[in-house]
């Protein structure tokens, strides 16, 4: 999998650096999510995986599934990589491309596993107290583990903050132990 995501740095890269300079961070990362989406499916991976079919016909699919006008810079993304055989590198290429542009808006990924499901203003309550806790704006996913037997840990980044009751107790059998 390494192979694929150096593959697709470069382009990510030069899309990055495209929609930078247009000032279209949004818009690229709405034509990316769905070109991702395109490449993902099934029937499609096994049309860009045919030797039968020509570059110009993947890429002729590729844009005709698109559902809407292609731009200039999106058909000749999807040329280029029909060209030279990475349509298949588009969802790394999309993930890339989202992670240059969390890192230039200064947004972070948080992942808060919950032992119990949170609301909307329990979520948004939290991550409101996590942004000033780590400075930085955040886009959280809650993912319920039932494990933590109560409380929340809260993984940014490299960043571990754990306020669950495993981890508590795991912090006192260790004190004990030690």
């Amino acid at each position: 999998m390494a192979e694929l995501v150096t593959i697709a740095r470069p382009y990510a890269e030069a899309v990055f650096r495209t929609a930078l300079e247009t000032k279209a961070l949004a818009a690229w990362s709405e034509r990316l999510s769905l070109l991702s989406a395109i490449a993902g499916d099934d029937l499609m991976r096994s049309c860009i995986g045919n030797p039968e079919l020509s570059a110009a016909q993947k890429s002729a699919l590729f844009k005709s599934l698109v559902g809407r006008t292609v731009d200039a810079g999106e058909a000749n993304l999807i040329d280029v990589l029909a060209a030279n055989e990475r349509l298949s590198a588009l969802p790394e290429i999309a993930g890339l491309f989202e992670a240059l542009r969390s890192a230039q808006e200064g947004v972070k990924e948080a992942t808060i596993y919950s032992a119990f499901p949170l609301d909307e203003a329990q979520r948004k309550a939290l991550v409101g107290d996590l942004e000033v806790r780590f400075k930085t704006r955040l886009t959280a996913e809650v993912v319920v583990d039932q494990s933590l037997i109560g409380g929340v840990k809260i993984v940014v980044g490299d960043q571990v903050l754990d306020t669950s009751v495993r981890g508590k107790l795991e912090s006192l059998r260790l004190a004990l132990n030690n």
